[in-house]
C-alpha cells in the first residue's frame, strides 16, 4: 500500500511518505489519541490544557506511536457528545497542533468538519480522520482529494439497532463511503477502514465486528481499530473507562492477528510492547 504525501502547497507531504513506509514493513502501527477536549468518553479535560496535552504527545512518542491522532471534538460513542462550534474546535486545536506536528510523527487530524480538517492540514497534519466515513460533511471528500492525503473512513450510525447484521451494515456503509471517495478522485491506496468500534452498535455488536474484521479483507485496503477502553469491555467484566487496560491490549492483540494494521489506543506504550510481544511469539512459531 503506498500512502504517499500530499501535493498541497501547504506541506512537503515528508509525514504522509513516513506512513506509508511504515505500512510497508508489515507491522501494526499504533496511532496514540490525544483528545484535547472536556468531554471524551475516557479522558475528557485531562489533556485540555495545551501544556499538559503537548507533554502527553510527546509522552505517547517516547512510548513508541507511529502515528498521533488529534482530537477537539467529543465524538463519545455511547451517551452521545454536545456538538462543539467550528470557532471552538479551532481555539482547542491552535496552541497544540503546530507543537504535535513538531515531534516529527505523522499528525492524524480527528474531525468531522472540512474546514477544520484543511486548517489542521495547512499546519502540517497529514492524515485526515472522519468518523462520519465522508459521509456526514459533503467537503471533507474534497478537502481529502485536494491535499491528497490519507483518509480514515470510519463506520458510524445515528444509534445503535440490535436487529440488523452489523457486518453486512458495516460493509454497506463502506461501499457508500468508498463511491464517494473515487467520485471525489481520493486515490484508492490513500484510504483506511475502520469499522467504528463502539460507534452505533450494541457491545455485542462490537465484539462480532472485532471477531470478524476479516469480513472487510475484500475491499484490500488497510484496517484501523480501535477498541481502547471501549464500552463492550465493561459488558465483558464490568470496570470503568479507566480500568479497561487489559481488555483493551487483548483486543487489540486479537485485532492484529485478524488483520489490522493500525490501532488507535489510549494507552500507547503498553500497546506497543503488547503488540511487540505477540509478533516475537508468532514469528517463533
Amino acid at each position: 500500500m503506498s500512502l504517499a504525501g500530499h501535493s498541497h502547497p501547504a506541506s512537503d507531504g515528508a509525514a504522509s511518505g513516513v506512513l506509508g513506509g511504515l505500512l510497508a514493513e508489515k507491522r501494526p502501527l499504533v496511532m496514540g489519541i490525544l483528545n484535547v477536549t472536556p468531554d471524551s468518553f475516557s479522558d475528557g479535560g485531562q489533556f485540555q490544557q495545551p501544556d499538559i496535552a503537548i507533554d502527553h504527545a510527546r509522552r505517547m512518542v517516547e512510548g513508541g506511536a507511529d502515528i498521533l491522532d488529534v482530537g477537539a471534538e467529543s465524538t463519545r460513542p455511547y451517551t452521545g457528545a454536545t456538538p462543539v462550534s467550528l470557532e471552538d474546535e479551532m481555539a482547542r486545536l491552535r496552541p497544540v497542533l503546530p507543537a504535535v506536528v513538531a515531534t516529527g510523527l505523522p499528525v492524524s487530524i480527528d474531525t468531522i468538519k472540512a474546514r477544520v480538517a484543511a486548517w489542521a492540514l495547512d499546519q502540517g497534519a497529514s492524515i485526515m480522520n472522519d468518523v462520519w466515513g465522508l459521509q456526514r460533511d459533503s467537503d471533507m471528500a474534497r478537502v481529502a482529494a485536494d491535499y491528497s492525503v490519507p483518509i480514515v473512513i470510519m463506520h458510524n450510525r445515528e444509534s445503535a439497532d440490535p436487529s440488523i447484521d452489523i457486518v453486512a451494515d458495516v460493509t454497506a456503509f463502506f461501499a457508500r463511503s468508498l463511491d464517494i471517495a473515487a467520485k471525489a478522485g481520493i486515490a484508492r491506496d490513500k484510504i483506511v477502514l475502520d469499522p467504528g468500534i463502539g460507534f452505533g452498535k450494541t457491545p455485542e455488536q462490537s465484539i462480532i465486528a472485532l471477531a470478524r474484521l476479516d469480513a472487510w479483507h475484500h475491499f484490500g485496503l488497510p484496517l484501523l481499530v480501535g477498541a481502547s477502553r471501549k464500552r463492550f469491555i465493561n459488558t465483558v467484566v464490568p470496570t470503568q473507562p479507566g480500568e479497561r487496560l487489559p481488555g483493551s491490549l487483548a483486543a487489540h492483540v486479537l485485532a492484529v492477528e485478524r488483520g489490522a494494521a493500525i490501532i488507535r489506543a489510549h494507552d500507547v506504550a503498553e500497546t506497543v510492547q503488547a503488540l511487540r510481544v505477540a509478533a516475537a511469539i508468532r514469528s517463533a512459531r
